[in-house]
């Protein structure tokens, strides 16, 4: 019982309430970073865990939800690869510069990313994740998808809905009953504005008393004839702030009532506790207004339950731009819930809107609530799920395994006359965010001298980089180099050589082009080399700088119409280059040049795919990374291609 209780406090008391719960709703001053609070939150997620393990079947399908549970689909991962996770988040996800604020953010995401489909109620808060999941673990998406480890994991948002019918048909059996009559016969003649909430400092409840009282102060004619029902459901009432937050209320609902009070009228009706169904949807029913503006919400479905409840199509909700309905909600007033004088307008604009407005902007409402349903919302992402599952059974790539891997070493030790041809940024080095410093280091240097110094081995790294870099970084290897994707070759021994009659008098007019987008996108920058240009975005906001290379590769496309040029789209960069050259050309010289007994192909892009292409049957290509490919096979990462290649030296 003890142990229930501690972990009871630092678990949801504790981290998921005090650290994640203020820092995901972007009040960051109120997050605690405590390492026991930490250390709590693992346990119970391993106790989830174990529990699970005891009943889960293999065909069976997990859903987990919400902050509590972040690093639960990863552990089941570890222990179950092929099962089928769903993760559903139900609070906002916060941007990246406020996310990064907390000190487990890469065991956070690497939880979450156990599953197969991770779903958000708005895309600001899968944006926001995927930005996170690149700046932090630096995994690309494309179009939603993140390909990790052996596994292509999809990120998307589904909106939540609500029972329509529920709250529909229970309004209609409301009409006559007793308790919705008194509270008729309380408020005759009253415009009932209707605030309800838990009591949460997310939820902006003061500035929704304050906008109250200023339109009193404004207006006296609706003295005695608007009263506001706040409606505070009493949440962790034992935390610090809650406890101040009930306090300010108190005091704001006591300095109105006793300001614009008379003996015959309350301004403010402030019921504090917890309604059960048929209460609330009375108080929906009877609401001209209904004021729901939290500062930040991952949904309120609230908005969505006042809408429905309105069978006559009256009433007016105004409602906050940071909740996630307002998306759903467009034809709502939605304000901005940190201006008070905006509210107390949209106030205003509520109680004289006229009737047909009322009714047509919720018929719209009440059809796109009903179509999207809590049933429909379930269906849609349990199919989702099962669709991205399936996708990733049917994925184009053979991943090496230790029987694939044993075969490629077995061919290498017995043949005489190898050929190696392996990429470099991506394959045998990490990307960095200059150019200049992806330089090599001590592990595959030595790597890459064992594997020239064997006389049986003909090896070239190709690579997109300028020649000047490639020659300084391995001047004390005898090795061969190919730089700008084919364009020079250095072999053993010799001197820089074009492989190609080009011309460059095309380059000032990409230079000039490629410089406006640079200006344009923040830390981004260009790389001039000899035969192409490059623009880089890889230091730049992932969401600018993706935007921005869709802006300029379909500029692109009408220019190079008009001369021999190629677009290259590479990891965060897009390059313009002689379509003469390419991996794919020079990698056929090099085959035709012998007759090789053992050919291996190393590479990670789509610069790669055309070596990929002319390869002989016989030859061995690996893709690093688990996207669709020509290569025959696919490897998990840059580790895996070392330790490969540390095998060829030490078998």
């Amino acid at each position: 019982m003890i142990t229930h209780t501690i972990r009871y406090r630092t678990f949801y008391n504790g981290f998921c309430n005090k650290t994640i719960w203020p820092l995901f709703h972007y009040f960051q001053q109120y997050a605690r970073y405590e390492k026991d609070l930490w250390d709590s939150y693992k346990q119970v997620n391993e106790k989830f865990c174990e529990v699970i393990l005891n009943i889960v079947d293999k065909d069976d399908i997990i859903w987990i939800h919400d902050y509590h549970l972040m690093l639960l689909p990863e552990l089941l991962r570890r222990k179950l690869p092929d099962i089928t996770i769903g993760f559903f988040l139900h609070i906002p996800f916060p941007a990246y510069e406020v996310f990064r604020l907390l000190p487990w953010r890469e065991e956070i995401l690497y939880g979450i990313l156990g599953a197969d489909f991770i779903s958000f109620h708005i895309y600001d808060y899968a944006l926001h994740f995927l930005n996170s999941v690149y700046n932090l673990l630096g995994y690309y998406n494309k179009l939603g998808e993140i390909y990790i480890k052996d596994r292509k994991i999809k990120v998307d948002a589904f909106p939540m809905g609500i029972d329509y019918e529920k709250f529909k048909n229970a309004s209609l059996q409301l009409k006559n009953n007793d308790e919705i009559n008194k509270i008729y016969k309380d408020l005759q003649n009253q415009k009932v504005i209707l605030s309800i909430d838990r009591l949460d400092y997310t939820k902006g409840i003061p500035n929704r008393l304050r906008a109250y009282s200023k339109l009193l102060e404004k207006n006296p004619d609706y003295i005695n004839k608007v009263t506001l029902i706040l409606v505070a459901v009493p949440s962790r009432s034992e935390v610090e702030h809650y406890k101040l937050l009930k306090k300010e209320v108190d005091e704001l609902v006591g300095r109105i009532n006793g300001k614009y009070g008379t003996f015959s009228w309350t301004p403010v009706k402030y019921i504090y506790r917890y309604l059960s169904f048929e209460p609330l949807v009375s108080l929906y029913r009877i609401a001209d207004i209904a004021l729901i503006t939290p500062l930040r919400d991952g949904m309120n479905l609230m908005a969505k339950e006042y809408i429905a409840t309105n069978t006559d199509g009256k009433g007016v909700l105004i409602i906050s731009e940071t909740a996630g309905s307002a998306r759903d909600l467009g034809e709502a007033i939605i304000i901005n819930p940190n201006n008070e004088d905006e509210m107390e307008l949209a106030i205003e604009k509520a109680l004289t809107m006229p009737e047909q407005k009322q009714i047509r902007g919720n018929k719209i409402m009440q059809d796109r609530i009903k179509e999207y349903s809590i049933d429909k919302w379930a269906e849609r992402f349990i199919n989702t799920l099962i669709n991205i599952k399936n996708t990733q059974k049917k994925l184009n790539f053979v991943q090496i395994n230790k029987k694939i891997e044993n075969n490629i070493i077995v061919e290498y030790n017995n043949s005489n006359n190898r050929l190696l041809l392996l990429d470099y940024d991506g394959t045998l080095v990490p990307f960095s965010n200059k150019p200049d410093e992806a330089k090599p280091d001590k592990e595959i240097l030595y790597i890459l001298q064992k594997l020239t110094n064997d006389e049986k081995n003909e090896l070239y790294l190709i690579s997109g980089r300028k020649k000047d870099s490639l020659e300084k970084w391995f001047r004390m290897l005898n090795i061969n180099l190919i730089s700008e994707h084919g364009a020079w070759i250095k072999e053993k021994g010799e001197v820089w050589v074009t492989t190609e009659l080009m011309k460059n008098d095309w380059k000032q007019e990409v230079i000039s082009l490629f410089t406006l987008f640079m200006d344009r996108t923040p830390d981004s920058f260009i790389e001039d080399k000899d035969f192409s240009i490059a623009w880089h975005y890889r230091n730049s906001d992932s969401e600018i700088g993706f935007k921005r290379a869709m802006e300029l590769k379909n500029i692109l496309l009408n220019f190079v119409a008009n001369f021999n040029l190629q677009i290259i789209e590479g990891n965060k960069v897009i390059e313009v280059r002689n379509a003469t050259v390419n991996k794919g050309k020079i990698a056929q010289k090099l085959i035709s040049m012998n007759k090789w007994d053992f050919i291996l192909s190393i590479g990670d892009d789509l610069t790669d795919e055309d070596m990929f292409s002319i390869l002989p049957d016989s030859a061995y290509s690996i893709r690093v990374g688990l996207n669709s490919t020509k290569a025959k096979f696919n490897m998990g990462s840059i580790e895996d291609v070392r330790k490969l290649l540390n095998k060829f030296i030490t078998s």
